[in-house]
């Protein structure tokens, strides 16, 4: 007796998860329920956005140390440093961090200023 109450209403879940709205669309609409999320694509949006936080992260970790530091050479200096290497040559910190990939640190000597920004390709 459970069989035939089970079957229906697989047959029934099946039927409505079905439905393609695209058939019964104006064209009116934008690419909004094509770009939403979906079970079938969960992992990779998950993925995705753990990478965009991730480097959001490093980005913040890696600028605040160096600002930290530039910010010292110049109490005891009276000036910003040069570059970047002038921090580490003078072992306000051990080394200078890697960007995240496909980013590069900006360096303003003028103002002191760090700041990570998208490495462009240089054009051949």
């Amino acid at each position: 007796m459970k069989t035939p109450i089970c079957l229906s209403t697989a047959v029934l879940i099946l039927a409505a998860g079905c439905n393609n709205e695209s058939s019964t669309s104006t064209g009116s609409e934008t690419n909004a329920t094509t770009n939403a999320s979906s079970p079938l694509t969960a992992p990779v949006d998950y993925l995705g956005a753990l990478a965009k936080a991730k480097q959001s992260a490093v980005k913040t970790v890696d600028t605040s140390s160096l600002k930290e530091a530039i910010e010292m050479f110049q109490v005891d200096h009276g000036r910003y440093p040069k570059d970047l290497n002038e921090l580490v040559q003078e072992k306000y910190i051990p080394r200078i961090p890697d960007a995240p990939y496909g980013m590069k640190l900006l360096y303003d000597p003028n103002t002191g200023q760090v700041s990570v920004v998208k490495q462009t390709q240089p054009q051949q």
